[in-house]
């Protein structure tokens, strides 16, 4: 038996991949992070860490931690607009359109917690990094679509005492307070979020839309 002592062996290192893969990784990794430990609990070495790979090497992908919550941001409001782009283009009723954008937008902000407290709930931060101007821009859109059917249902005669551009702010705040509210907090029973979300929407719309 020897009797040199046995050191454990390191965290296997990935080998060096695609970089496109690679990045897709280290923003999967970085998500789970933020999630379970927070914005603060999170370091570029624990994510590095749960992607097999040196901070050295994460750093040659991403400058920093923002860096990488503000892709996680760019890419869920790019996943919203393709999904509210979907849903407005169908030959649906714009009502049920409206609910469906309404149910999404909570979805992403649920699905996306600090994502959605950075583009959501904090003030504008001054910079002008691409990933901040594009997702400006992609929420513009986001809202242009949402707003477009909202106008539908005005052009059509079935908003009750508003127009359009009212009824699209106060339907997106009150989706807004629901998403803010489950995510600051956690700890409270809430109930199944679809439930939740359904009952506000529906509630929200019999009020608002004739007919």
């Amino acid at each position: 038996m020897s009797l040199v002592e046995q050191k454990p062996p390191k965290s296997a290192r990935k080998a060096k991949g695609d970089g496109h893969l690679r990045r897709i990784e280290i923003l999967e990794a970085a998500e789970r992070i933020f999630v379970a430990e927070g914005y603060e609990g999170a370091t570029i070495r624990k994510i590095a860490d749960e992607v097999g790979v040196s901070s050295t090497a994460l750093y040659m992908h991403f400058r920093d931690k923002d860096e990488i919550l503000h892709e996680i941001c760019l890419q869920a409001m790019q996943a919203l607009l393709e999904q509210n782009s979907e849903i407005a283009a169908r030959p649906a009723d714009a009502v049920t359109r409206l609910q469906l954008m309404l149910e999404a937008y909570v979805a992403m902000g649920l699905d996306h917690p600090n994502a959605y407290r950075l583009v959501f709930c904090s003030p504008p931060s001054p910079g002008d990094r691409p990933t901040q101007v594009a997702t400006g821009e992609i929420g513009a859109q986001c809202y242009a679509r949402y707003s477009g059917v909202v106008r539908e249902i005005e052009a059509a005669g079935r908003l009750r005492d508003a127009d359009a551009d009212t009824a699209a702010l106060v339907l997106w705040t009150a989706c807004h307070g629901l998403v803010a509210m489950m995510i600051s907090r956690p700890n409270m029973k809430w109930g199944p979020a679809k439930t939740l979300t359904k009952l506000m929407v529906e509630g929200l719309l019999h009020g608002l839309v004739a007919g």
